[in-house]
């Protein structure tokens, strides 16, 4: 089963400089219908303003994944780490017992376009901690890379979890399928352009949850971005 979560009927904020879009509820925007899928609990779509940013706050027993698309992301936080994020790399921040941080627009000449995902972590009160890896597009052509999965192997950043999070960067015309595990669902998030996943139509900014089938096929209609969630059953 294919279940369209459309980008148009998404939640959405926008304060000037920075401009939301929520595929759960987050935030001031409340939707009991969509709470999230299993553990992936936030997809934000964030474009801030150059120069601008989240000041200083807190975050507990969370695992915080970011993923640029355009732009360049400047990160700080209380256990010491800073870095600026640039399309390619992937970032986990593992919230725990408590963590503070920044996150800002490291340009003033441009904005800075980024997912934010959050995903409930499989143990509390974990110790706070940062991972930031490079991939480069090459490895994700038209073909799944996997950036992040429980146990760091692969060249994975590491997510306290039982989920692994795959990326293609697909060519339009070409397909590629994604076998679904025993008792696991998958949710695929559009980052750009539009896709086909088994005669459903997707452009960007769509979710689908998947459940209950062994395959997909993707079709990408123009060059694109996907972002793919093997996530436990439970998350059905």
């Amino acid at each position: 089963m294919l279940t369209l979560r459309p980008a148009a009927a998404r939640g959405a904020a926008n304060f000037g400089w920075l401009d939301s879009k929520h595929t759960f509820s987050f935030g001031r925007y409340y939707d009991p219908a969509h709470m999230g899928f299993g553990p992936l609990r936030v997809i934000n779509e964030d474009k801030v303003k150059p120069g601008a940013g989240f000041a200083t706050h807190g975050h507990r027993d969370m695992e915080i994944i970011s993923y640029v698309l355009d732009g360049e992301l400047a990160h700080k936080d209380s256990i010491g780490t800073g870095s600026v994020m640039r399309p390619g790399d992937v970032q986990r921040m593992t919230a725990g017992s408590g963590i503070m941080h920044s996150e800002f627009n490291h340009s003033e000449q441009n904005p800075v376009h980024f997912l934010q995902i959050w995903i409930e972590p499989a143990q509390i009160s974990l110790t706070p901690g940062y991972e930031q890896k490079h991939f480069e597009p090459e490895g994700m052509r038209d073909q799944w890379r996997v950036v992040a999965n429980p146990t760091g192997t692969d060249g994975a950043i590491k997510v306290h979890q039982d989920m692994r999070l795959l990326v293609t960067k697909l060519s339009a015309g070409k397909s590629l399928d994604y076998a679904v595990p025993g008792n696991r669902t998958v949710w695929i998030q559009v980052a750009r352009g539009a896709v086909t996943i088994n005669e459903l139509a997707l452009v960007q900014g769509d979710g689908v949850a998947i459940s209950d089938l062994d395959q997909i096929t993707v079709l990408a209609n123009d060059d694109n971005e996907i972002l793919l969630f093997d996530l436990p059953r439970t998350g059905d």
